[in-house]
């Protein structure tokens, strides 16, 4: 496909990834509570589900993903209960000295599953896939190549997005060396996550 057009893409896809929401707010209180452990299977969740949302737009099963709307809907749930593990665990964790990471945490196809329901649910990204997307690429003209380069664009895009909030957060983490402090951010983080639950499902 032409590179403007791919360009394009990618300019609209990364304001998308990067605006606030409930993807992000679970990756960086998690982050903050809980350190960079299992995070590559977190992001790797949130991969795999714009993958397949752009998957069903591209290969016009749109109408499909509305007569299944009652499937999303509980998968939505499933994420926002998702997220509410997450909070609860972030409020209950332990405090952990600074210069190590929790010795037991969520194992990474827990977290790989959460976060491709957390994505699969996400209003966000159900709208820019089905609603926005079609208007920046012309999906009934999309070859293979058109559909491979614009998946390679995605992961490119998410990963590395995903990537640098996640090392802010871990910067911030590294400010708070108090236990005091530390359970502050953990509680604080554990608050993020629940109310990214409590808009996950309200939506």
């Amino acid at each position: 496909m032409p590179l403007s057009s791919l360009a394009l893409f990618a300019g609209v896809y990364a304001v998308a990834v990067a605006s606030p929401g409930p993807g992000i707010f679970a990756l960086v209180a998690r982050v903050l509570a809980r350190g960079t452990r299992g995070v590559p299977a977190f992001i790797a969740g949130f991969l795999v589900g714009d993958l397949l949302w752009f998957s069903i737009a591209a290969t016009g099963f749109a109408l499909l993903a509305q007569s299944f709307a009652a499937l999303f809907i509980g998968i939505r749930y499933l994420g926002a209960a998702y997220l509410a593990y997450l909070a609860w665990r972030a409020w209950t964790a332990p405090v952990e000295p600074i210069s190590g990471e929790p010795v037991q945490g969520e194992s990474g196809l827990r977290l790989f599953l959460g976060g491709l329901a957390l994505t699969l649910g996400n209003p966000k990204v159900v709208l820019f896939f089905l609603a926005l997307l079609p208007t920046v690429i012309d999906l009934e003209h999309l070859t293979p190549l058109g559909m491979i380069e614009i998946a390679a664009t995605i992961a490119a895009v998410l990963c590395t997005t995903l990537t640098v909030y996640a090392v802010a957060a871990v910067r911030v983490r590294r400010l708070f060396v108090s236990v005091g402090a530390r359970r502050a951010v953990n509680r604080g983080a554990g608050t993020v996550m629940a109310g990214a639950a409590v808009a996950v499902a309200m939506r």
